[in-house]
């Protein structure tokens, strides 16, 4: 998230280089408070990642905004019933947890799910109006502990709390990632959508899932409207 530094033009240069990054890179002005700009760069690596906010660095973009917020994280996908049911599998041919044989079944059965979903691992910016961006937690330490709850369990619960989202498709594109052990929250969650009310009602009717409803903690929320980097310019004058 970024902040304009009003008495400062916009570099020439980090407008073109940041038109230049899409599909892998969205830019929304934001609505509220918490800043003017919000970046959303999709990659394959941390150090493709790392290139990209050097990059904009020397073409000038921090001299015009002030960088207030930011998110790590890595896209992850929900495999709740495809590990519960590994589990079963595994457990049926007596095949005890983490041995070689173990690990063997594991490294075959990502690898699959890795070639057949890699649409879904390495999103584009979709072509949407708006975004939303939040990060999340799971309780641990208090009465109702996430990380306590058999993996039967969090299986169904997880999947209750896809079908809600899945009533939203077509309508609402959902990128979950990961950050547990490089940011401050476990997840985060980007919506994008042409209707800001479809991800208002998709996270309303959410929080009813038992898993939210009980087992979820929220950060802020960042709502943005999409832009052409070109027109930046225009808009902060």
């Amino acid at each position: 998230m970024l902040r304009i530094d009003w008495g400062v033009p916009i570099s020439p240069d980090a407008i073109e280089l940041l038109a230049s990054m899409r599909p892998h890179t969205g830019v929304f002005t934001m609505v509220g408070h918490k800043g003017d700009i919000m970046l959303i760069h999709f990659r394959e690596s941390l150090e493709a990642l790392n290139q990209v906010e050097h990059a904009l660095g020397r073409a000038g973009l921090y001299s015009s905004f002030e960088v207030v917020d930011s998110y790590v994280s890595v896209v992850e996908l929900g495999l709740y019933e495809s590990t519960a049911k590994f589990y079963a599998e595994m457990r049926e041919k007596g095949i005890a947890p983490y041995s070689p044989e173990w690990d063997a079944a594991a490294g075959e059965t990502l690898e699959r799910q890795r070639k057949a979903m890699a649409v879904r691992l390495y999103p584009e910016i979709p072509d949407t109006k708006y975004a939303c961006f939040y990060p999340m937690d799971r309780k641990r330490g208090e009465q109702d502990n996430w990380y306590t709850v058999p993996m039967d369990t969090r299986a169904r619960l997880m999947h209750e709390h896809g079908l809600n989202g899945r009533r939203y498709a077509g309508k609402v594109k959902q990128v979950i990632s990961g950050s547990i052990g490089w940011d401050d929250w476990e997840w985060g969650v980007d919506l994008f959508a042409n209707d800001p009310l479809d991800f208002k009602r998709l996270i309303y009717e959410m929080r009813y899932d038992e898993v939210s409803a009980v087992y979820a903690e929220f950060g802020n929320f960042y709502v943005g409207v999409q832009q052409k980097a070109e027109d930046l310019p225009s808009l902060f004058e």
